[in-house]
């Protein structure tokens, strides 16, 4: 396939009076500029922003919305994710045009869905999330299964943590990295690391690590891990070093990724990788120190099977720390499709 995709920063809008839906509106339409959308294609955009912030305040009683650029099989694509904390819905009920809640005309979700490449919805009784992806009409470009987050620490402008994918014709390469620390420096060392999965094709994960380490010499260094899956053999490697949790879930198995201890760019020893058999389907899930490490999805009835985007938005509902930066991607383990 031949893709590499780099996550810039998670927009995390609060919604919580009316001006604010404004805000949605407008950063997203600020990311089908980066996008390269149309006018068209960012009405589409701008249409289902302004509905899910409406519905967070309007039915969930406030929260958030996430906001995204997201790499497709073409192109680039934006993502915007409500998440409330009101009494939840049945999806089945709420999709029809014409049913409410709220007094209001009852056409959200389902205006929301026509505009969307991807739509999910997850309803508990925590609250609620929307997810909706959006790619340009006349693009053909087909959705990429993961979902990832990269939230700064409150009152920070950058993320210290950062996460990059790539696929490469049968070969999945996922990799997360957490900078020592938050703010430009964290981002800094993020980025820097992170860059050599875009630049190096074909690498083995231990390796990666090794060219992160030299490439972060001159950093505050941080914590990594690479992920590499030949998907015509099913085998997976998995390197780490420092502070990040790895895990693979395949049906009812849970398997936890070890990472080595040490500090890429300063403290840091290569160690042997770990290597297993990778069925199709699976979920990875990696994720720095800013999420809490007590999840389990076996809480969440069929989470584990909805879409990536979805399972990480509903993670970092429930288990983001609030005082750290966050780094979260998911992927569901496929063979490539070409």
């Amino acid at each position: 396939m031949g893709l590499s995709f780099t996550g810039p920063a998670t927009r995390v809008v609060p919604v919580e009076e009316v001006t604010q839906v404004g805000q949605v509106r407008r950063e997203a339409l600020g990311l089908t500029t980066l996008a390269g959308f149309d006018a068209l294609d960012a009405g589409r955009v701008g249409l289902a922003a302004t509905e899910i912030a409406t519905n967070v305040l309007r039915h969930g009683g406030g929260g958030r919305v996430l906001l995204s650029l997201i790499r497709g099989s073409a192109g680039l694509g934006v993502e915007i994710c409500g998440v409330d904390r009101g009494p939840g819905f049945s999806l089945a009920q709420c999709l029809p045009d014409g049913y409410s809640t709220a007094g209001s005309q009852g056409q959200g979700l389902g205006a929301i869905q026509r505009q969307s490449t991807v739509f999910e919805a997850w309803s508990d009784a925590v609250g609620a999330v929307v997810l909706s992806r959006i790619y340009a009409a006349e693009s053909q470009d087909r959705d990429l299964g993961y979902g990832a987050l990269r939230a700064p620490m409150r009152h920070e402008s950058v993320c210290g943590d950062g996460w990059s994918l790539r696929w490469d014709d049968d070969r999945l390469v996922a990799a997360i990295l957490d900078g020592l620390g938050h703010g430009p420096q964290a981002s800094e060392a993020a980025d820097l690391g992170l860059s050599v999965i875009a630049e190096f094709p074909g690498l083995a994960a231990d390796d990666y690590l090794a060219r992160m380490h030299a490439r972060m010499s001159r950093t505050r260094g941080g914590a990594a891990a690479v992920f590499c899956l030949e998907a015509g053999s099913g085998q997976g490697t998995f390197a780490g070093a420092g502070n990040i949790a790895a895990t693979l879930l395949s049906g009812a198995v849970t398997r936890q990724l070890p990472s080595h201890p040490g500090i890429v760019g300063s403290n840091y020893r290569r160690a042997q990788p770990f290597r297993f058999d990778v069925r199709p389907g699976s979920l990875l899930l990696m994720h720095s120190d800013g999420l809490q490490t007590r999840w389990d999805l076996k809480r969440y009835e069929g989470l584990q099977h909805r879409h990536p985007a979805l399972i990480v938005a509903v993670l970092h509902r429930d288990f983001d720390r609030g005082r750290d930066d966050t780094g979260i991607v998911a992927v569901r383990l496929e063979a490539p499709h070409g």
